[in-house]
């Protein structure tokens, strides 16, 4: 062992500025700003150069270090020792980007079944390289996959960079790795079972899409003697949706049944507990229409981990993860109209709300047509421009700019599917004869309205133009609070 090198003043700032990126959510305006800092780059270069140029700036660091004969681990001590071993990890992780997402498509392809990872050899021997002991080799390979099969389906299932879309795709990654990485690596990569996920959000904003990010993002180790993970991530997460189901078949179909339990049962079936990977997740979708003895049920198994198959008496474990989705409001969950109280706080670790379409294009009107670009293109195999340019001008022709999208992303998919078909988007027409703006015209052609029905309609129409309290606060020079009273009213009548 040579002699110890101790970082200058200038090497320690740099280095502690690459310690912070490493931890720091790389959709968030943090990780943003220490990219550029680190690249030496102003704020108006795009994010992609940024990010190239900061990952240079590193490599070029890291052989410098390794030129002096410190490009290991033992070359430092203390704190250093501390900063160089997350920036050679941070190094390492960035020189294999591009396998990592050619690995994430691969297994993609090759479904359920674990594929080999050819690379793998080449980063151990670069990890034993840098000084890493032999025994952590595979727990960094597999959390560097980890770390980038989360940025790939948040970024890639997820379009749109709106202000609210940036805050949900941050907060997908915390639901990963929490809101420190650190912390997660040292202690909780394999104890996230405990954190259950509320996603709330009207029908057709993605709860789904959002679910399976984080459902496919789990812990999966590595096994270097096999040269693959020991699970594929296409089949870690399990969407159930539980309106689908009959009361009478849903406790089956969730905790499984034994042969003869009831009529029909002439084998053993497990249910979606039994079938979830320990490295995955369920979804269970329309959450808030289960009856309130299911969710009892339900309760015991987030409480205990285990649950017993309908007709036994013996107990499973239950290692993945539970997140759960409805539409329903959280004013109608917190009233206890929805979800019981401590079915509620069982499930509400983490509580995910997603944007509806109009507000993200309210936010951001380029998040239509990026929208339409990634719908086009998943429909038709291939990017199609003049499609796009087309659903755009009927758009505007026909539904017009301040279209409320009430189906959300997905009837803006159908939207896309029937200008394909027909040349034109037959939208939902709903009867405004009870709706509050006939109400309202109604009333004041006839003079008949108190100040209280006239007031609460206004209000009702600017909550479903904004869609959030605070903002027809604002607009109408009211406190939040007098909002809700009188959209509550509105509700009633």
């Amino acid at each position: 062992m040579g002699p110890i090198r101790k970082l200058n003043k200038e090497e320690r700032r740099f280095f502690k500025t690459v310690y912070h990126a490493a931890f720091a959510n790389p959709f968030g305006e943090l990780r943003e700003k220490l990219d550029r800092t680190i690249a030496g780059l102003f704020p108006s270069v795009s994010r992609r150069e940024s990010v190239d140029q900061c990952i240079n700036e590193i490599d070029i660091r890291v052989k410098q270090l390794e030129k002096e004969g410190c490009g290991t681990l033992e070359a430092f001590k203390g704190q250093d020792q501390n900063l160089i071993r997350v920036v050679f990890l941070f190094d390492i992780f960035h020189k294999f980007r591009d396998h990592f997402d050619q690995l994430i498509m691969d297994q993609i392809a090759a479904g359920d079944v674990p594929v080999k990872v050819s690379f793998a050899g080449e980063a151990m021997a670069m990890l034993q390289q840098r000084g890493f002991p032999q025994n952590c080799h595979d727990h960094y390979f597999a959390f560097s996959f980890q770390l980038r099969r989360a940025f790939f389906f948040i970024s890639n299932s997820l379009v749109g960079n709106s202000p609210c879309m940036k805050e949900l795709k941050r907060k997908l990654w915390n639901n990963v790795f929490t809101g420190s990485i650190e912390w997660y690596d040292k202690y909780l990569w394999n104890r996230m079972e405990d954190f259950s996920t509320l996603i709330l959000g009207e029908t057709g904003t993605g709860k789904g899409t959002a679910a399976m990010a984080v459902g496919r993002s789990g812990f999966i180790p590595f096994d270097s003697q096999r040269g693959c993970f020991d699970d594929s991530f296409t089949g870690t997460f399990i969407s159930l949706n539980l309106s689908q189901f009959p009361e009478t078949l849903l406790e089956s179909e969730l905790f499984g049944h034994k042969k003869g339990a009831f009529t029909g049962a002439v084998e053993d079936y497990p249910g979606v507990f039994d079938r979830c990977s320990p490295h995955g997740a369920i979804l269970l979708d329309e959450i808030g229409e289960v009856a309130n003895h299911v969710q009892i049920k339900l309760l015991q198994v987030l409480q205990d981990r285990v649950f017993t198959p309908v007709g036994s008496h013996e107990k499973s474990r239950f290692q993945g993860r539970v997140i759960a989705a409805t539409n329903r409001s959280m004013d109608d969950i917190a009233g206890g109209a929805v979800l019981r109280d401590d079915f509620y706080y069982r499930l509400s670790s983490d509580v995910i709300e997603m944007p509806p379409l109009r507000k993200r294009i309210l936010q951001d009107p380029r998040e239509l047509t990026a929208l339409l670009t990634f719908t086009v293109e998943r429909i038709m195999g291939t990017p199609c421009p003049e499609l796009v340019k087309k659903v755009t001008r009927m758009i505007d022709r026909e539904l017009g700019k301040d279209y409320h999208w009430p189906g959300n992303v997905r009837e803006l998919e159908q939207c896309v599917k029937q200008v394909m078909l027909r040349r034109s988007y037959e939208k939902l027409q709903k009867k405004d004869t009870d709706g509050v703006k006939h109400r309202l015209i109604k009333g004041l052609d006839k003079g008949d309205m108190t100040v209280a029905e006239l007031t609460s309609g206004y209000l009702k129409l600017l909550y479903e133009k904004h869609g959030a309290y605070e903002k027809v606060a604002r607009r109408a020079g009211v406190d939040r609070r007098t909002v809700k009273k009188y959209i509550d009213q509105q509700d009633i009548s």
